[in-house]
């Protein structure tokens, strides 16, 4: 008798072992095609993680303080208000910018003008204070903070305001570096980095001041001399960080530094005028600088 199957169960064999063929010569593809394709690079992952935000830690002013009279304590309360403000838009601040900078770049841009804020409003407080009871001293060290966990600056560890000793930027080692044109302080308008040296301009205070009381003569000189030492330094740290930094690193690394002392610094002015005479207003507006190359 004939084993012979017959023709439709033949066909049926044919097909099925025809598809049976398609699929294995799909895995097979498949697997060749995964095979080949390259994993995602171990650093890219490092990199993720390195943008993590971090937060940002400051020393407590308010348990440090002596008494306060009664006729300082409004503005005492107001001003170490102003230091929890500041240290809430530091820590924004360094959730916005993860990826960007230069070395250094949490540093010069985040901690640095945030330690400038706060001895500016911790000087106040001392002054508040100072002038009904003794006046406090030491409270300028309370001034730095620091960054904690995340890791935003690019080489890793802890960076501390001032110190100048981050090893890298807020995730990237840096940015690109526009040449244009001139650069506001405050204004976060520069397209780019610090390419060229060029020189910092800011307006003059000595000429916009009333008259200065003996008392105070100075006090005002003193602090008039600061402003050219302040603008000095700012035209080096300029020179010195050419190439460096990503969008608007000289408005953050040093226009916006530069303001913050100046408007400290003229604060001072003119509460020393105050003293003996009417205080002037308005002198704040001078604060502000500008790149010109």
């Amino acid at each position: 008798m004939s084993r012979a199957l017959p023709k439709y169960n033949q066909r049926r064999v044919a097909v099925i072992g025809g598809a049976a063929a398609v699929v294995l010569s799909g895995a097979v593809i498949a697997g060749s095609a995964l095979a080949g394709t390259p994993a995602k690079s171990d650093g890219a992952t490092g990199a993720r993680t390195l943008a993590a935000a971090g937060t940002i830690t400051c020393p407590d002013v308010a348990s440090r303080l002596p008494a306060v009279p009664a006729s300082a304590k409004a503005e005492v309360d107001r001003n170490l208000a102003l230091l929890q403000t500041q240290i809430q838009e530091a820590d924004k601040r360094l959730k916005d910018t993860v990826g960007q900078g230069g070395p250094n770049f949490v540093n010069n841009a985040i901690l640095g003008p945030l330690k400038d804020k706060r001895v500016a409003t911790v000087n106040r407080i001392a002054t508040a204070i100072g002038r009904t009871a003794a006046k406090p001293t030491g409270l300028d060290a309370l001034a730095p903070c620091t960054l904690n966990g995340g890791g935003n600056a690019n080489g890793g560890g802890n960076a501390n305001a001032g110190a100048g000793s981050a090893a890298g930027g807020n995730a990237n080692a840096g940015g690109n570096a526009n040449a244009g044109g001139k650069a506001n302080a405050g204004a976060g308008s520069a397209a780019g980095g610090n390419s060229g040296a060029g020189t910092i301009t800011c307006p003059d205070v000595a000429s916009q001041l009333p008259a200065v009381p003996a008392s105070a003569k100075a006090e005002v000189d003193r602090n008039l001399a600061l402003l050219q030492t302040q603008i000095q330094e700012a035209d080096k740290r300029l020179k010195d960080t050419v190439g460096q930094g990503g969008p608007n690193f000289v408005n953050n690394a040093i226009l916006g530094p530069l303001k913050d002392k100046r408007a400290s610094t003229i604060d001072r002015i003119a509460l020393s005028i105050g003293r003996t005479s009417a205080k002037p207003t308005g002198l704040d507006s001078l604060a502000a600088c500008t790149l010109t190359k």
